[in-house]
Parts: C-alpha cells; sequence; structure tokens
C-alpha cells in the first residue's frame, strides 16, 4: 500500500534546454542498457534501476520529484517502489499518498497519462484546452489535492496491455509541465513498465523453456521406448504414465479402435486410486466426451465436467471417483485414419490448460507412430511367413487386404506386367481377376513407366483412369499407385504395379502421406517377393518335371525297347507258324472255311499289334525339336477330333505367328486333348477359342471356352495323373487327359496353366519357345 513521506520539489522549466536535452537523453541511453542487463528474477537489478528512473525524473523536471508505484490489480492497491530523494518524507503525509493513488487508479483506468491541469492545446482560446490523449483532473483534481502539492502527472505503467503500475511525478508550482519534458517522462515511464516486466517476462520465458524442454526429453523417451519394440500394451502405458506425469492429471486411459470402426476397446490405463474403472468397450455413438472426440477428430479440454453441456455426455471411467475437468485428444494416423482416444481426467477444476492440450497432442502422435509401426512389423511377420508356405496367389491376396488396412483404403489392386499390358492378379473389391489395362497412358501404367508413386485426387474424372465407371459405382476418389519392382533399389525393373483407392466419404489422406507412400512401397517389394518367389518355383517345379519326364521316358524307353523285343520275338512268331500251318494244312484249311479264316483274322491282329506297340511307344522316345508351324498343328488337331454341330471353333492370330521349337505330333496331341476336353465341357454346344500372341522369347496360344468353368479349389489339381478317371468318361481312350497335356508341355520346354472363375468359361495358355530364339 501507499507508504506516507514528506515531499518537496519546487522549481522551474529550464530556459535553456540544450544541456538539458543532453543530460536527459544520455540518462535515458544508460537506463536503456540497464534494462537489458535485468536477468531473470532479478529484484535487486530490477530497483536500481527504478531508484535512477526516479532521479532521472527530477533531474528532468526542475523543482519535481518522482515516484513509482507497483500496483495489484486483484487487491487494488498500490505499493512503492522507488522515488527521488525530495519525497524521503512523504510517509508523515497520508494525505498525498491518497491522492497520489487515487490519480494513479484514474490513468490505469483511462490506460493513458492524466495531469492536474487543462493541458494547452495550439486550437484553444486563452491557451487551454483538454488534449485528445490526456485526461485532465481540473473539475475535482485541485479540490481534492493536498495542500502542498501544485502540478501533479499520473503516467501508467503497460506493458503487453497488462497492469504493472504507476509513474508520478509532483510540482510544488502551478506552472505546467513543458512539452520536451512530458516527452522525457513519457519515455522514462515506458522504461519503468519495462525494468518492471523485464525480470517477470523472462523468468516466465525461462519457466517455459524449462517445461519446453522437459516436454522434448519426455517425448524422446517416447520416441526411444518405440524403437526399443516393446508391445504396444507397454508402449501406451508407459505413454500414458508420462501423461500423468507432465499434466498433473490423476487418470488416464487409451481407448483404440477396433477393426470394425464402431468401437472404443481399451488397451492402456493408469491413475491414482482406481477402485472398478469402465474398461468395457465403448460404442463411438455412445453419448460420451470420448465418442464425441472419435465422431469430431478434435481435441477438447473441459474445465469443469458439471457445466454445460459436458454433464450431460460425461461417462465417468471410475464412478468411485468424482473428477472435475478432463482433457481428450483424438490419435489420427498420417493418412487422417482415426486410430483412437487419448483421455486424461483431474479431481480439480480447470487442471489443464491449453499447453497441456499441446503436451497430449505430442504424446498422442507418439502413440499413433507406435500404432503404426507394431501393425506394419505384424503384417510384414505375417507375410514372411506366408511367404514361406503359401502359393503365389493366396499371398497377393492377403497382400491387397493388408494394404487396405494399413492404409484406410476402400480397395487395393495388384497388377502384373505382360507385354504392353498389365493383368490384374489380385483386388480386394471392385476388380475381377484377369481385367486387363493398357501399360501405356493408364494411371496404373504411368507408376510403371516413371518407375515411381503416382496418385490421383479423384479417379472418377482423371482421364488415366481406365474404369471410371468402376470408380463412380465404387465411390473411389484418391488413388496411390507404386511400382512393383524386380529388386529392392529404384533401379530395379518393374514387373507389375499396386494400387490403392480410398472413398470420397474417407478422411483418408494416403495421396498426400510419405507414410502410406513408404507402406505401400514396402508391401509392393512382399509383392515382387512373391512373384520372383513364384517364378522360381515354377522353373524350378518346371526342370524338376522335365528331369523327371526325361528321366521316367529313359527309364520306360529302355523298358519298352526290351517289351519290344520280347513281343517281336513272341508275337512274331505267331505269323511265322500260322504261314506254316498254311503250307502244311493247306488242304484242310480249304475244307474248313470257318478254320480259314480264324487264321487269317489271327495273323492280321498279330500284325496290327506290332504296329500299335511300335507306333504307340514312339511317343517315349527322345523328341527331336525342330521348327514348328502352330498354325498347322492346331489344324491337325481340329481334324483328329470330332466336332459336335453346335460346337466351332474360332482362331485368331495363329497364322502370323513365329514357329515355335516343338515336335509335329507331339504339339498337335496337345491341342487335341485340350479341344476334346473343352468339346466335353461344352456338352454339345458353344464356342471355343484359339488366339496366339508372340512375345519376346516366347509364344503364348489361348484356348479357352464359355463353358461352365472350374472352380478355383480344383485346378491345382486338374493336371494330376488319374487315367482310372479319364478312360470312364471317354471310353477307348487311355485317360492320361491333362496330364498328358502338361507332360509333354515339359518335354517340349513349354509350359500350361489354367485360367477360370469357376462360372464363366476356362481358358489354357499354352507357353512354347520361338524357335530361332532357341539355342
Amino acid at each position: 500500500m501507499c507508504s506516507v513521506n514528506e515531499f518537496t520539489a519546487p522549481g522551474s522549466s529550464p530556459a535553456d534546454p540544450g544541456p538539458w536535452l543532453v543530460e536527459t537523453l544520455r540518462d535515458l541511453g544508460q537506463i536503456a542498457a540497464a534494462i537489458n542487463r535485468i536477468g531473470p528474477d532479478d529484484r535487486t537489478g530490477m530497483q536500481q534501476v527504478l531508484d535512477r528512473i526516479a532521479q532521472s525524473a527530477a533531474r528532468a523536471v526542475p523543482g519535481a520529484w518522482a515516484a513509482i508505484w507497483a500496483y495489484d490489480p486483484h487487491a487494488q492497491a498500490f505499493d512503492l517502489l522507488a522515488s527521488s530523494p525530495a519525497y524521503q518524507h512523504l510517509h508523515r503525509m497520508p494525505a498525498e499518498a491518497s491522492w497520489l493513488c487515487d490519480l494513479g487508479r484514474r490513468a490505469l483506468a483511462a490506460r493513458c497519462r492524466i495531469l492536474s491541469y487543462d493541458e494547452p492545446g495550439p486550437d484553444a482560446p486563452g491557451g487551454h484546452a483538454s488534449s485528445d490523449v490526456d485526461r485532465s483532473l481540473a473539475p475535482c483534481g485541485r479540490q481534492d489535492a493536498p495542500a502542498h502539492a501544485g502540478t501533479a502527472g499520473c503516467f501508467p505503467l503497460l506493458v503487453a496491455e497488462q497492469e504493472t503500475g504507476t509513474f508520478c511525478v509532483v510540482l510544488e508550482s502551478d506552472r505546467p509541465f513543458g512539452s520536451l519534458e512530458l516527452l522525457a517522462l513519457e519515455t522514462l515511464a515506458n522504461q519503468a513498465a519495462t525494468a518492471m516486466y523485464q525480470p517477470q517476462r523472462l523468468a516466465s520465458v525461462q519457466h517455459n523453456l524449462a517445461r519446453k524442454e522437459e516436454e522434448l526429453n519426455r517425448l524422446r523417451r517416447a520416441g526411444l521406448l518405440i524403437s526399443s519394440r516393446l508391445g504396444l500394451e507397454e508402449t501406451l502405458q508407459a505413454i500414458l504414465q508420462m501423461a500423468l506425469e507432465v499434466t498433473g492429471a490423476h487418470y488416464g486411459i487409451f481407448r483404440l479402435l477396433d477393426k470394425s470402426g464402431q468401437n472404443l476397446i481399451t488397451r492402456a490405463i493408469a491413475g491414482e486410486s482406481l477402485g472398478r474403472p469402465m474398461v468395457e468397450a465403448l460404442p463411438v455413438s455412445t453419448t460420451s466426451i470420448m465418442g464425441w472426440v472419435a465422431q469430431h477428430r478434435q481435441p477438447v479440454c473441459i474445465r469443469d465436467l458439471y457445466a454445460e453441456p459436458w454433464n450431460r455426455i460425461y461417462y465417468p471411467l471410475d464412478a468411485a471417483l468424482k473428477m472435475r475437468s478432463e482433457l481428450a485428444v483424438p490419435l489420427i494416423g498420417a493418412s487422417g485414419r482415426l486410430e483412437g482416444v487419448l483421455n486424461l481426467e483431474s479431481p480439480a477444476v480447470g487442471a489443464f490448460g491449453e499447453e497441456d492440450s499441446h503436451l497430449l497432442q505430442s504424446l498422442a502422435t507418439q502413440a499413433v507412430i507406435a500404432i503404426q509401426e507394431v501393425r506394419l512389423l505384424d503384417a510384414l511377420q505375417e507375410v514372411a511367413q506366408r511367404l514361406l508356405v503359401q502359393p503365389r496367389q493366396e499371398v497377393l491376396g492377403h497382400l491387397v487386404v493388408l494394404a487396405c488396412d494399413l492404409l484406410n483404403a476402400a480397395a487395393s489392386a495388384i497388377w502384373t506386367l505382360e507385354g504392353d499390358e498389365l493383368v490384374l492378379q489380385a483386388s480386394s473389391s471392385g476388380y475381377e481377376r484377369g481385367e486387363r489395362v493398357p501399360l501405356h497412358g493408364s494411371l496404373t501404367g504411368q507408376a510403371v513407366l516413371c518407375n515411381g508413386p503416382v496418385v490421383a485426387d479423384d479417379v472418377r474424372t482423371d482421364p488415366r483412369f481406365h474404369r471410371r465407371d468402376l470408380a463412380q459405382a465404387q465411390g473411389w476418389a484418391r488413388a496411390l499407385v507404386v511400382p512393383v519392382l524386380a529388386s529392392s533399389d529404384r533401379e530395379g525393373n518393374p514387373v507389375g504395379a499396386f494400387s490403392v483407392y480410398s472413398t470420397g466419404a474417407e478422411p483418408g489422406r494416403f495421396a498426400e502421406s510419405e507414410w502410406d507412400e513408404k507402406v505401400l512401397t514396402c508391401l509392393a517389394h512382399y509383392a515382387a517377393l512373391a512373384v520372383h518367389n513364384a517364378a522360381r518355383q515354377e522353373a524350378l517345379r518346371a526342370a524338376q518335371e522335365q528331369r523327371a519326364v526325361a528321366e521316367t521316358f529313359a527309364a520306360i524307353g529302355d523298358i519298352a525297347a526290351n517289351v519290344l523285343h520280347h513281343l517281336n520275338n513272341k508275337v512274331g512268331t505267331i505269323p511265322v507258324r500260322i504261314q506254316g500251318i498254311q503250307d502244311k494244312s493247306r488242304p484242310a484249311l480249304l475244307a474248313d472255311g470257318y478254320l480259314a479264316t480264324n487264321l487269317s483274322e489271327i495273323e492280321r491282329s498279330a500284325l496290327e499289334a506290332m504296329e500299335a506297340v511300335r507306333e504307340n511307344l514312339s511317343h517315349l522316345r527322345p523328341i527331336h525339336l525342330a521348327p514348328v508351324d502352330v498354325a498347322a498343328c492346331v489344324s491337325a488337331a481340329i481334324q483328329d477330333v470330332s466336332l459336335l454341330a453346335d460346337v466351332r471353333v474360332e482362331m485368331y492370330d495363329l497364322d502370323g505367328l513365329p514357329a515355335v521349337a516343338a515336335a509335329q505330333r507331339s504339339l498337335t496331341l496337345v491341342f487335341a486333348n485340350l479341344l476334346e476336353n473343352a468339346i466335353e465341357a461344352l456338352k454339345g454346344h458353344g464356342v471355343m477359342t484359339i488366339r496366339g500372341t508372340s512375345q519376346e522369347g516366347w509364344i503364348e496360344i489361348a484356348v479357352s471356352d464359355n463353358g461352365p468353368g472350374i472352380a478355383p479349389e480344383l485346378q491345382d489339381r486338374i493336371f494330376e495323373f488319374e487315367p482310372a478317371r479319364g478312360a470312364a468318361a471317354r471310353p477307348g481312350k487311355l485317360g492320361f487327359g491333362l496330364w498328358w497335356v502338361k507332360t509333354l508341355m515339359a518335354r517340349l520346354g513349354g509350359a500350361v496353366a489354367v485360367e477360370s472363375d469357376g462360372r464363366h468359361g476356362t481358358t489354357f495358355r499354352l507357353r512354347l519357345p520361338r524357335a530361332k530364339d532357341r539355342p
């Protein structure tokens, strides 16, 4: 509060302002330098500066004394901090102190200087008028002023709109302040305000820096927790404990969104004196604060849970504990996916502030990183295990599902490069396997051609997207496509592409997120591994089959040669003996026609059996490869099979195909077997299509029918050796069927594969090496 001192300070304005002005400016400069040296909570340095300001004011205004008060706005009280020497007896005169404090309140309320007279204005009649910036006490100032007071001026000390105190200067004479004196006093008042605010500001900055350093340390610890690869629950528990320590919260909980996106599941909980916390699944749509945060995807800081509207939706985490304030933030990934909600509570009203909210959001970001990394690592570990035991198609099918889950996408697809087209190998939804898009001019093809990621904001209108009809039907909007590389670096040759699509209703932004690009690229590497692993396995299997076939046929050839030798020895005697009987028993044969006829039939059958053995065993001998015309083999096969009236064969692009390295008769048998299978599947009515394409080093022939197709689960078994089943289906045949087709293709150095969705026909794809490309 104001103290009372006796004061005396009569004087007059200087006649020559030159030396006075120089001295005042020197004081101002030295005071400014002293202010810059004030440190945090440096009350001694502040006091020295304020004393010097009061003394400088007395020198700047001759015959005046000055005083500086601190002001407590809550108590509305003043405390004398510094004064010039002439003010040393003021404590004996309470009227002066009271009057100056009242003057200070008026100056603070007006937020500008207050003078105890009407300040002269240049346009005022008689030389006196009220200034635009000053407030006069003429109506009341001189009437309630003490008898010893003369001219007075009071300056509010304001910094950043905060009231710190007042600066008062009093003359015992009635002369007004000169304009230079007022300017000097205004400057000194600003310096006094700065001197009083400086240690507080520096202390606050130092405190904030210390808190930020502590926050950074905690965030660094959270990062170390994530990099240490702890389990997800342990990581979330540690982050939650940090949040409680740094914010002073009493209770906290992590709830993560389940796969359905409908419920928040408790994954970590911490707090003091927990009784029976509510850890059951919390529906997102329920009336609760965490549900509100999840739905609106915005943080919320609630000062008082008992206030409207929060008291109506507050869901207590522990009914036995009375909480009054709450802080909750959503966990949102880089792609905009909601992962869950982090919630803190305190029994104190207004326990959390804006800084707490920012810190909790930072910790939530660390939690999201942990969640994403754990999910990605688990997914990659699962894919790695599948690569070892599952066929390519199942691995690719699992990868497209993972891409949707990890990137919050509506659909995804994996394409492989075949010539100038991309063929769909796996899709989560929308597409059907086997669909093709051109390499050039398509969005997916662009990723392959540029060997880098490609994004699209809306595939429904993007001219590069070839299935805009599908995008419209599925509601797809954004797209991200990355190449499937033949190696792990960007220098590898793409073997396909991996694409993901999100709907316009989803908050996903994976087209803008580096994280999503890296995740999809990582999954694309696994897709490449699956493709290459399947290719290597197929090559190994083909080599093993060719070796097995060669060894088998070599062994069978040896056996066949031995059998043929014995047959020639045994069966070959039949015609000789018949001829002997005919020569020696001619009269009997002439007399008995029945006997002569049967002997002739036995001779003929023996000769035909010998010829049949020689012809069929010729297939077991080594095949001598030569340039063969595919169209000629197909035509010969069509002549060999029995086409029904309602079954027709359509041929495309066969005549211009380069020659293949094969054996004419063996390749004709392959086509004949496939045509017979198709005729049987069509059940007397339908179309068979044979189409040829030329690729680098290979010729591909697709034999298709529009029959009922082959179920996917049976496609791996149709090439197995089951002679009994085939023989029963087609009497008079050996029944080797597709096993024989696969065996012959392996002996020719080619391969055969089947494609069918089990509903819309079947396609057999034959691949044979081009004759000129074979060494």
